[in-house]
């Protein structure tokens, strides 16, 4: 039997709403993406001369008391700066169920990244020509992850110079931005987390800025946000940055100056989980 007009615009108009009932999707009910960026001192507590903290270390008790403290956060994302030995962060991995991807170090602080998603590739100090000696003794590494939707998404994980002059500190970044420039100038969804050593009112966070990078601190967070240390933050050196259709998408930024990651003033036999607070960032 023919059908009217009505019902053949009715009927493709309810397979078309079907087939792409995504598109109509409350977005406020999406699962966010989840990244901190965590300097862990090694995992050995902090700090550590105390008898609590050398007693967790001593009985192996340290990857899961950090992998427990961070799951309270679900985070998707992880980036360690001073790691210890790889056996411990993969152990971090295994009770968090993410997958695990390490930086050597050209000293002796290796990065890590653990990611809830696949990470599909993974390159240590990505820079053109043989690595200067006296750079990234640290830690920086790029990998890409593959986001449950099968975007793409580019993580630079870091860990720079210490020290009050940025002369290497500003050597090291200049070559990382030459590095990044062709997914920058592309317009890639990226993340640059870490340790990276410098406050936010340095010639150093002005090169990141120039170069494309947001502060996601910077743009949805409060107050000063310090993240070391964690008895008595002071200074803000740990960051989240992206870059790309992602930086658009910020909706949380702030460090974790709770639970474990806290050092407890009025307890003198306490210690915190590293001498550094986790940064937690969250996108929609």
């Amino acid at each position: 039997m023919p059908i009217s007009r009505r019902e053949f615009c009715g009927a493709v108009g309810a397979s078309l709403a079907a087939g792409n009932s995504n598109l109509f999707a409350d977005d406020s009910k999406a699962k966010p993406l989840r990244v901190i960026a965590y300097n862990i001192f090694k995992l050995t507590g902090w700090p550590h001369q105390r008898n609590l903290a050398k007693k967790a270390v001593a009985n192996g008790q340290m990857a899961k008391r950090l992998a427990m403290e961070l799951a309270l956060h679900e985070p998707d994302i992880i980036n360690f700066s001073e790691s210890p030995h790889e056996e411990l962060t993969k152990e971090v991995a295994e009770h968090l169920g993410m997958n695990h991807v390490r930086f050597p170090s050209g000293g002796n602080w290796p990065g890590t990244l653990l990611s809830n998603f696949e990470i599909i590739d993974s390159q240590n100090a990505p820079m053109s020509g043989e690595r200067p000696k006296e750079l990234f003794t640290r830690h920086w590494g790029r990998a890409t992850v593959e986001l449950m939707n099968g975007d793409p998404l580019i993580v630079h994980s870091a860990h720079l110079y210490p020290t009050a002059d940025p002369m290497v500190r500003l050597r090291e970044i200049r070559a990382m931005i030459e590095s990044m420039k062709p997914d920058l100038d592309a317009g890639r969804s990226m993340l640059l987390i870490g340790d990276l050593n410098h406050g936010p009112d340095t010639e150093e966070y002005k090169l990141w800025i120039d170069a494309g990078w947001v502060d996601t601190f910077a743009k949805v967070g409060k107050g000063d946000g310090p993240t070391i240390k964690s008895d008595i933050p002071q200074w803000r050196i740990d960051y989240v940055m992206a870059a790309g259709p992602i930086a658009d998408r910020v909706t949380e930024s702030r460090p974790l100056f709770e639970g474990a990651f806290r050092l407890n003033m009025n307890d003198k036999e306490s210690f915190a989980l590293s001498d550094h607070l986790p940064q937690l960032t969250v996108f929609r």
